[in-house]
């Protein structure tokens, strides 16, 4: 290129640089396309960073540390039963809807049914599908010393816990434990869920009684799956030569509790709102298989290596029945439920594990 093409052709007027307009020119589309893949890739790692925070969001959240779960029952005395009735691991079913370490903070909270405030916020923060409801005052002497404690835990409580599960969304399936002492003054043997259940011969009988009725209502004003399960066991240790009772050893008794839960139907209800019938049933539990009293002390004699002293008096009138006999024939048919463990099986498995858990006994049994 000559010096001469820079000079004007018209003088006083600038000529332009070609040159200098072409490069400012391509200048220009380099930037444009680097603005451009630049903010591709700024958004394409925004995005990436958005996942992976939903990814690691669950993580984020403070969850408890987990607490073993070491419960030290009191030593057995029957003249100062349980009066705090609770719920533990054992009796809830649950799925978490959001991450929470509810056994944590079981153990840190008071787990009183009759709290319905902290009652309120484990079912805020658990989905619960199932409950199986164990909590009660059990016993049939001790209503006559303190019967308040009866109506506190196996009616209040009972209503506490049935007026939370009515009104969560959705609503869980009830299980729970009736008892064999509603048949009362019944005569008519063995015992099946069609007999009349209308003479308690005891408070706490009357307390299960009620419980039954409350779980109909319940059942049929709010659409609850509710089911009852009427656990044979005994209640007194008199024995007057025609005492029996149809004892039920625990581990057939927990497969009748898990035949309840896996054939439990939906609640049919929403946030206290009943959308249609709902399942109401009431099951026997028992062995099928009385036994006398004086035989129950035979077997424990014999496992001991011990003799009993014995002393037979008349039956008090404390509210104690002299015959339990179930007819789990409903049992079997709907929960699939069948007993296999007769009394002296049974004992023996319980006395090995008494001596050893209050005992500290590491020797190996020979029974």
């Amino acid at each position: 290129m000559s010096h001469l093409d820079n000079i004007p052709s018209t003088p006083g007027k600038h000529k332009p640089d070609k040159s200098f307009r072409f490069h400012s020119s391509a200048a220009s589309s380099s930037l444009s396309k680097l603005t451009l893949y630049s903010t591709i890739f700024l958004s394409l790692l925004l995005i990436l960073l958005l996942l992976l925070l939903l990814l690691l969001l669950p993580f984020l959240h403070p969850i408890p540390t987990p607490v073993p779960l070491h419960w030290d029952p009191p030593h057995p005395n029957l003249s100062s039963p349980q009066t705090n009735p609770q719920i533990g691991p054992s009796s809830l079913n649950h799925r978490p809807h959001r991450p929470c370490d509810w056994r944590c903070w079981l153990r840190r909270n008071s787990r009183d049914i009759n709290n319905k405030g902290l009652l309120q916020q484990l079912f805020d923060a658990v989905l619960f599908t199932h409950v199986m409801h164990l909590a009660a005052q059990a016993g049939v002497r001790y209503a006559m010393q303190n019967p308040g404690s009866y109506i506190h835990s196996n009616i209040a409580g009972f209503v506490n816990l049935l007026e939370v599960s009515k009104s969560a969304n959705p609503q869980p399936a009830i299980i729970w434990a009736s008892s064999s002492s509603v048949y009362g003054l019944n005569s008519e043997v063995p015992f099946s869920e069609k007999d009349r259940t209308d003479q308690p011969a005891s408070l706490y009988a009357a307390t299960k009684k009620a419980g039954e009725e409350i779980a109909h209502t319940y059942n049929h004003i709010y659409g609850l799956s509710i089911t009852g399960l009427r656990f044979f066991t005994v209640y007194g240790p008199w024995d007057n030569g025609s005492v029996a009772r149809d004892f039920t050893y625990i581990d057939d008794i927990v497969k009748g509790c898990l035949g309840a839960l896996d054939t439990a139907k939906k609640s049919t209800g929403s946030g206290g709102k009943k959308r249609g019938p709902a399942q109401l049933r009431i099951f026997n539990l028992g062995n099928t298989s009385p036994v006398p009293v004086s035989r129950l002390v035979s077997i424990l004699e014999k496992i001991l290596k011990v003799k009993a002293k014995k002393k037979v008096v008349p039956l008090p009138r404390n509210g104690d029945v002299e015959f339990t006999h179930a007819n789990i024939t409903l049992a079997v048919r709907e929960l699939g439920y069948k007993p296999t463990t007769d009394l002296e099986a049974g004992l023996k498995k319980f006395v090995r594990w008494y001596l050893s858990f209050y005992l500290g006994s590491k020797k190996k049994s020979s029974w």
